[in-house]
Formats: structure tokens, C-alpha cells, sequence
């Protein structure tokens, strides 16, 4: 699995391409920060202001699909619906190249993730993602993932059984238990509507801006996949367990929109399908090296047993709820 070269972003480069991009002169402030998969720097403009140029890692997304998700960003902006869409160029454009690096500008926005919410607040994010939905169900993207255990989740699995992380002995295993539940969960997905969501909402992608409410960040996942999906990751435990949040944001959901209460059967496979996603997630980090530093035993053989032992786990949570 090939690395990416993200070698030729130094701060000298980061700031001449905001400066030719945006038409506006910069400081020499450039600050790299924290994101495993992109390169995101924060850069200061002569007027005091700072942008947010973030450069994507190549091979992930084509250009296509990186325009997929700024579409979207746009889209919600100019619906109102409070995200921080990007800043277009000189030439109009949201998305652009540096050495064949692809890369976006966005305004700087401040504010604190959420914290632990009460009654209201899941109310509030309710119609937060019934007004998001809304948006995304007028039109269907171009190239992305579609958010499906016999798409998705067999792609996840085809990456991590060539990533080279995984030893032979703990494969077959761990191939034969991701098969059987894709086999298992995919004709639930059968007639369930999908539409654009954003793919990864837990809370540290909601940020709270003082006097504006909650905004959603980081589409970097954005996918075509059932409403619920937006939902559930929210919650703070399982559905059972999680009865009175989740009323409470079903009724702020169900100001904008009708919620299909059906698909919250979804909830127990998408949460494997996420454990198989974060797993590829891994998989392709370590190949940059920066993440084995921080989790060393990740790819180990324990890990794998430890693995394959919490989806068989979550296995059975599939099949006791039926």
C-alpha cells in the first residue's frame, strides 16, 4: 500500500498557494494541525484574519468526489443550514491542486465541541440534522460511497485483507466473521431509503458557536446512506439504553422531516459496519507511519484476536435484537 507524500506542503508552499488562491496577501503564519488522514494548516492573513487550508490525502478520494463533498458544503451554506462551507478562489472554484496535491480553503471558525447534552440541546440537534437531510435528499452525488454492507463494508474488507496489516492466520478468520455479517445485515438495507448524510456525526464534529447555535464539521465521510446513520452515533449508549435522548431527538428531527422509524433496526449493523470501517480507517494510517507511533500494537496478533472477538460480539448483539 503506497504512502502518501505530503513532503512538498511546507509552510513556505502552504502560504503561497492560500496567497494565489485566494488573491489575499498572508502572514508567515503557518500552523500544521492535528488530522491523520489530510494535511490541515491554519494561516494567518495581513488583515488578521486566519483560513484553514486543508490539502487531502491522495488515493483516497478522486477529484470528483472531494467536488461531491464542497458541493454539499455549499449546498447547506446557502440553505442556512450552519456548517463552514469553502471559500471559493479568484476563479470561482472550491477546490484546488497544489502538486497534484487537491486541497480547499475554509473560513476560520471558533467555538467549543459539544458537550453533554440535555433535553433541549437533542432537540435542537434533531432539526439540526432533519434540516441537513432535507437538503441532501435533492439530489444524489456524483462518486461517493454508498453507505451499504454489500458496498461499503465489502470494500472496507477487500482494503484491509490487501493492506498488508493483517497476518494470515488472523485473515481468515476475520474474513470469514466480516462475510457472514455482511451476509447477515444486507437484507435489512433492502428498500431503505438513502440520500446524502454525513457519515461520521458523532460530537466532536459539532462545534457550539456562542450566539449562532451548533454547526456541523468535517464531511470528509460524507456518504449516500440512511438518515439513522446521522443519528445513532450521537446517542450515548445503545438504543435500549438510550430511549429518552433519542425521543428527544427524533421529536427536533420530526419538526422538518418525517423520521422512518423502521431503520432504527439499522442501528446494531451499522455499529459493526462502523467497527470494520474505523479497522480500514487504521489500516491505512499505518501505512503513513505517524499512527503506529501512537498505537504500536495496533496490527499485532492480539489485536486481530481482540478484534475478531468484539464483532463476533457485536454479532450476537445483531441477532439477540431480532
Amino acid at each position: 500500500m503506497d504512502t502518501a507524500d505530503f513532503s512538498h506542503l511546507t509552510p513556505e508552499a502552504v502560504i503561497n498557494a492560500v496567497e494565489a488562491t485566494l488573491g489575499v496577501p498572508c502572514t508567515n503564519i503557518c500552523r500544521p494541525l492535528n488530522s491523520y488522514i489530510n494535511r490541515v494548516y491554519e494561516v494567518g492573513l495581513d488583515d488578521g484574519g486566519y483560513v484553514i487550508a486543508k490539502f487531502y490525502r491522495p488515493g483516497r478520494w478522486d477529484r470528483v468526489a472531494l467536488q461531491d463533498e464542497l458541493d454539499f458544503l455549499a449546498e447547506l451554506a446557502e440553505e442556512e443550514v450552519p456548517v463552514v462551507p469553502p471559500l471559493p478562489g479568484r476563479d470561482g472554484a472550491l477546490l484546488h491542486d497544489l502538486a497534484h496535491t487537491a486541497f480547499a480553503i475554509f473560513p476560520k471558525r471558533g467555538g467549543r465541541p459539544l458537550d453533554e447534552p440535555d433535553a433541549n440541546t437533542w432537540t435542537q440537534l434533531g432539526r439540526l440534522l432533519a434540516r441537513m437531510h432535507a437538503v441532501g435528499a435533492r439530489r444524489l452525488p456524483k462518486n461517493r460511497v454508498t453507505l451499504h454492507p454489500e458496498h461499503s463494508t465489502r470494500q472496507h474488507l477487500d482494503f484491509i485483507l490487501r493492506s498488508g496489516t493483517i497476518p494470515s492466520g488472523p485473515a481468515r478468520a476475520y474474513e470469514r466473521l466480516v462475510t457472514e455479517l455482511i451476509e447477515l445485515v444486507a437484507p435489512d438495507f433492502e428498500g431503505v431509503e438513502t440520500h446524502r448524510i454525513h457519515g461520521d456525526c458523532h460530537r466532536q464534529n459539532i462545534l457550539h458557536r456562542p450566539g449562532e447555535g451548533f454547526h456541523l464539521l468535517d464531511f470528509d465521510d460524507m456518504a449516500v446512506g440512511p438518515a439513522v446513520q446521522d443519528l445513532w452515533m450521537l446517542l450515548p449508549d445503545r438504543v435500549r439504553a438510550a430511549r429518552v435522548e433519542l425521543e428527544s431527538l427524533l421529536e427536533g428531527y420530526e419538526t422538518f422531516l418525517p423520521f422512518p422509524r423502521e431503520t432504527l433496526g439499522l442501528v446494531e449493523p451499522l455499529r459493526a459496519m462502523r467497527f470494520i470501517h474505523y479497522t480500514a480507517w487504521c489500516a491505512r494510517q499505518k501505512a503513513d507511519g505517524g499512527f503506529a507511533r501512537l498505537a504500536p500494537d495496533w496490527g499485532s496478533q492480539a489485536f486481530w484476536r481482540q478484534e475478531t472477538a468484539d464483532l463476533e460480539r457485536q454479532r450476537q448483539e445483531i441477532l439477540d435484537a431480532r
